[in-house]
């Protein structure tokens, strides 16, 4: 397929999977439909929402808006949905998020990169926006290396080809060409669809004229729990293809054990011999020496005292993230060994 070389002649489709966004949905809807083509349906596609968000969005009175539910609850599900109901002639789809900020020109910039670019999809930088409390310490964290370990879509220079980013534009063709996302994926399916698509010959061109902004977790528990989630979908990911961590999720995925060892270590404090305990509590007393000194020059150079929290979301996201992973890969582990175990009656 040609990519179209006008904007006229682009078709497209822009999914929003939502679950309880009535605070966002419809600024975020507004945003995306401001300079997007006179032929663009933007579909929201929501996981069961209780607090309001399907009347707020039949209540835009815009033609170019359809609803629909997607029973699966999961993102993945989303998009494959909209696309089999919605997708037919269009020739880009659009992925967005609805707990997210979009900047006016933010579609006409990414067509456009994807005319000059000839590029199979379109990334875009991300930033996390919160100003008080625990959450400017989240968002100082998920900003700098200490909680993304120098992601491209995160820490990166835009204007560049990258081999994975947060989804944004995809060519409707290269979509279907790989089967879509896989819909048994509940997190990391970007990065698990942008691993087939390269390896499929696509390219993914992080733009560097736009960006998006993005509303994170607003308690430690949802932190927690959200990256918990992203570790064990990055493990699905990389049992599914034979992949191994990158090097900057080594690090994390040494917490959990750590914090685990350390803890055994104080229990049996009066059972084991010093040298024991020393070298279990030790690992996980410089890891979070790391996160505290970081979060605390994090804070120094914003001279604002809430980013002292982003030491603590630190923690949070890697142990989240490593005890997912972990998790993900001793149930595929254990589930191996029991199948082995009944092929073997």
């Amino acid at each position: 397929m040609t990519v179209p070389s006008c904007q006229s002649c682009d078709r497209l489709l822009i999914v929003i999977p939502t679950l309880n966004e009535a605070d966002h949905i419809q600024g975020v809807i507004q945003s995306l439909l401001h300079d997007a083509p006179p032929s663009t349906i933007l579909v929201v596609a929501d996981g069961g929402s209780t607090d309001g968000t399907p009347t707020l969005v039949r209540q835009m009175d815009d033609p170019r808006i359809r609803f629909i539910e997607n029973p699966h609850r999961i993102q993945s599900a989303a998009i494959n949905l909209a696309v089999a109901a919605f997708g037919e002639g269009a020739t880009h789809l659009l992925r967005a998020d609805a707990h997210a900020l979009y900047p006016r020109g933010f579609v006409r910039a990414l067509l456009e990169d994807m005319r000059a670019t000839d590029a199979t999809a379109v990334t875009v930088a991300m930033t996390t926006l919160a100003d008080q409390g625990f959450v400017a310490g989240v968002a100082a964290a998920q900003n700098s290396r200490l909680g993304t370990g120098g992601a491209a879509h995160r820490m990166g220079k835009g204007g560049r080809f990258i081999d994975h980013g947060h989804h944004a534009l995809i060519r409707m063709d290269a979509f279907r060409d790989i089967g879509g996302y896989d819909a048994r994926q509940s997190h990391n399916e970007d990065a698990e669809f942008d691993h087939r698509l390269t390896r499929n010959g696509g390219r993914i061109w992080l733009s560097g004229r736009t960006q998006m902004g993005y509303f994170p977790r607003q308690t430690a528990k949802a932190l927690f729990l959200q990256y918990f989630r992203f570790g064990a979908g990055r493990a699905q990911t990389l049992l599914k293809h034979d992949l191994l961590p990158r090097p900057r999720q080594f690090l994390p995925l040494l917490v959990a054990p750590s914090v685990g060892l350390a803890v055994v270590g104080l229990a049996g404090l009066m059972l084991a011999p010093a040298w024991g305990w020393l070298a279990l509590i030790v690992p996980a007393g410089l890891w979070a020496a790391l996160c505290l000194g970081y979060g605390s020059a994090l804070a120094w150079d914003a001279r604002r005292a809430a980013v002292l929290w982003a030491g603590p979301a630190a923690m949070l996201m890697h142990l989240g993230w490593s005890a997912g992973f972990l998790r993900q890969l001793a149930s595929h582990l254990g589930g191996q060994r029991l199948w082995s175990a009944v092929r073997n009656q």
